[in-house]
């Protein structure tokens, strides 16, 4: 079917149906096919960092089930009464597996389309009173720096969420964000999960903290979702993190999967008592929050001292003239490994080598 949805209220063009008239039939005898909740429903590939792709096949079940987990109050909080935003593609692990959740809720849906920059976002975002957006790190980094240079130009819904992930959120983002009105949600997530795994908030222990310790707890990714288990394995390297352990991350859950498609058994990946391996160094804090410090190939060994790429980019980022900065490891003939920093200055803005690292002298 060819549908128009005109945005001028001309009538569409001669053989093409209208929204309107596309849904105008009566559905009232629909009946919906009898199917196993087994049966698989959708596939998304992955690679992970590195290797061929690999399909991760989701059940209808396993998808209920994670749409019912994501909608819960101390998740992404979804109701009939929100307008979400899926700026995350949905071959991006099902765009979160939000529009599924969003729909069940019966909350309104907006989708992007090819028009990702700052102000096309911006303008849908206005015009359909967003509730929640969804969004990776390099997304949000794009709509700050908008948000500074015309930080009136807009009206957004106040208090307006963003779920994140993809990658370690700043700190320094969180913060900014917070002077707007808007409210950052962290999570972490795999192809292999569905894609949600965690997702980071506040507990009521939390109010008194002072903002600098509540932007530090939401920069965590965050608390393991109900029926999802997490495991810290081995030694990973780095230094232990507020006294938890440190290794690699394992997941299981019913929306964590178990194999790969036509993939025979990797016990490089599914562990003999049924645990995804991921892949990321964590730690989890007595508190049951996880923070990753890095993917276990992404570790930079210096001196026989572990550095988390992550950590190092986080701190950069915290300066208020990088608007970017990825951490990648470098041979050295002394330290077998040292890190090479690449930072992207925001714009107008100046810093050299020297001034960050006296910046980061503290941390």
């Amino acid at each position: 079917h060819i549908v128009v949805v005109p945005t001028t209220g001309a009538a569409p063009p001669a053989g093409c149906r209208s929204y309107e008239d596309f849904i105008a039939g009566d559905a009232s005898g629909y009946r919906y096919p009898d199917l196993d909740e087994e049966a698989p429903c959708g596939m998304c590939y992955t690679s992970g960092t590195t290797g061929r792709p690999k399909g991760v096949v989701y059940s209808h079940r396993s998808t209920v089930l994670h749409s019912m987990a994501v909608a819960l109050p101390d998740c992404l909080d979804l109701s009939c009464h929100d307008v979400v935003h899926a700026v995350t593609p949905m071959f991006h692990a099902n765009s979160w597996g939000v529009p599924y959740a969003a729909a069940m809720a019966g909350a309104g849906l907006v989708f992007p389309g090819p028009h990702l920059g700052a102000e096309d976002l911006f303008e849908q975002m206005a015009q359909e009173q967003v509730s929640l957006a969804l969004g990776v790190p390099t997304i949000w980094m794009m709509i700050q720096q908008a948000l500074e240079h015309e930080p009136g130009r807009w009206a957004l819904k106040r208090g307006m969420r963003m779920m994140v992930g993809g990658s370690a959120v700043p700190q320094s983002m969180i913060a900014a964000f917070e002077k707007h009105g808007l409210s950052i949600k962290h999570g972490w997530g795999m192809t292999e999960l569905s894609p949600v795994g965690t997702l980071s908030w506040l507990k009521p222990e939390h109010a008194a903290l002072a903002q600098e310790q509540q932007y530090r707890i939401r920069a965590r990714q965050g608390i393991a979702l109900p029926l999802v288990e997490l495991r810290i394995m081995g030694e990973a390297g780095p230094q232990p993190w507020d006294g938890a352990s440190v290794g690699e991350l394992q997941a299981r859950g019913p929306w964590v999967t178990g194999g790969y498609h036509n993939t025979p058994r990797d016990p490089d990946k599914i562990t003999d008592d049924g645990w995804l391996r991921t892949g990321d160094v964590a730690a989890i804090d007595a508190e049951g929050y996880m923070r990753i410090s890095d993917r276990t190939k992404d570790l930079i060994k210096s001196g026989g001292e572990w550095i988390s790429s992550v950590d190092l980019e986080n701190a950069i980022m915290g300066h208020p003239a990088v608007a970017e900065a990825a951490v990648v490891a470098i041979r050295h003939p002394k330290w077998d490994e040292r890190p090479l920093a690449v930072v992207v200055r925001k714009p107008g803005a100046e810093v050299t080598p020297e001034a960050l690292r006296a910046f980061l002298a503290g941390h």
